[in-house]
């Protein structure tokens, strides 16, 4: 067997594929939920222009998943507390963009550093240390489940209630705020809804690559399409099919799910880019009086 060989072989191999489907069955429907709240929050962090912020957010989370494997408490809890205390802080410290952005600066090497603390005082499997910053295919036990398809759940209602204030809020905040729309309130409500979106993230991509499904997807949408209807729509089936594809070429390969899932992603964001390049050259101009 040839270097490429064996290097194609760790990527993909889809020996014994279909008895391998059983182990991640959890996974694949905590991904469709993740898909569905990642890309319904990424709407909004385009609008609200968040990126940094869900970077920010997710290294906190990772200190807090990574303190909860250390005492060896439950992960999703201690991934969703650091995602909250991040965000709270963001939206509290941060409520202009200059301001938000030297806060988030702050936050995430601290958040870093946590977490490296603590998977450096953990002497469990090396496993569960990688999985946090890249994601495990098989990660999501019954318990889990339960706690990522609640919060889920909790995610969407909370965008239920305030999308078209927000949606109101995001696009024009002056006129939002004269018409007696609370804006601050909004802002800090959605940071912690945002908060929730990626501590759920993280538990399947890991710390380092939740811009693929909070980011990526709706940026793709975007490219093709300003309909507040059909945006919010596409967004969440690309990132619905970057993390369900990704979980199922994981499953024959040796790699971590992350890889997948972000090539998936930008992809995705490559031929919407090309298709949205192409529809504004065949548009014709218009004649001016």
């Amino acid at each position: 067997m040839t270097l490429a060989d064996g290097v194609w072989h760790q990527i993909f191999d889809f020996t014994d594929y279909g008895q391998l489907l059983v182990l991640v069955r959890n996974s694949l429907v905590a991904g469709a939920a993740l898909g569905l709240v990642g890309g319904l929050a990424g709407v909004f962090v385009l609008m609200r222009d968040l990126p940094f912020a869900v970077h920010g957010i997710s290294e906190l989370s990772f200190a807090g998943a990574s303190a909860a494997l250390l005492l060896d408490a439950n992960v999703v809890a201690g991934s969703l507390a650091g995602s909250l205390l991040a965000a709270g802080a963001i939206g509290v410290l941060g409520t202009r963009a200059r301001d938000r952005n030297s806060v988030i600066g702050i936050i995430m090497p601290f958040g870093l550093g946590l977490g490296v603390l603590f998977l450096a005082l953990y002497k469990g499997r090396a496993a569960n240390k990688f999985g946090l910053l890249t994601g495990q295919i098989v990660a999501v036990d019954t318990p889990q489940m339960s706690w990522l398809l609640g919060t889920s759940v909790v995610v969407l209602a909370a965008l239920a209630v305030m999308w078209r204030p927000l949606a109101f809020a995001s696009a024009d905040p002056d006129v939002a705020e004269a018409r007696g729309v609370p804006v601050r309130a909004l802002s800090f409500a959605f940071m912690l809804v945002l908060g929730l979106a990626v501590a759920l993230s993280v538990q399947i991509v890991g710390a380092l690559l939740v811009l693929s499904l909070v980011v990526t997807p709706a940026a793709a949408a975007a490219r093709v399409t300003a309909s507040p209807v059909v945006l919010p729509v596409l967004s969440v089936l690309f990132a619905v099919t970057s993390i369900e594809g990704g979980i199922l070429l994981a499953l024959g390969g040796a790699i971590p799910i992350s890889p997948y899932v972000t090539t998936i992603s930008f992809t995705i964001y490559a031929v919407c880019r090309g298709v949205g390049r192409f529809t504004v050259r065949r548009r014709p101009a218009r004649r001016r009086p």
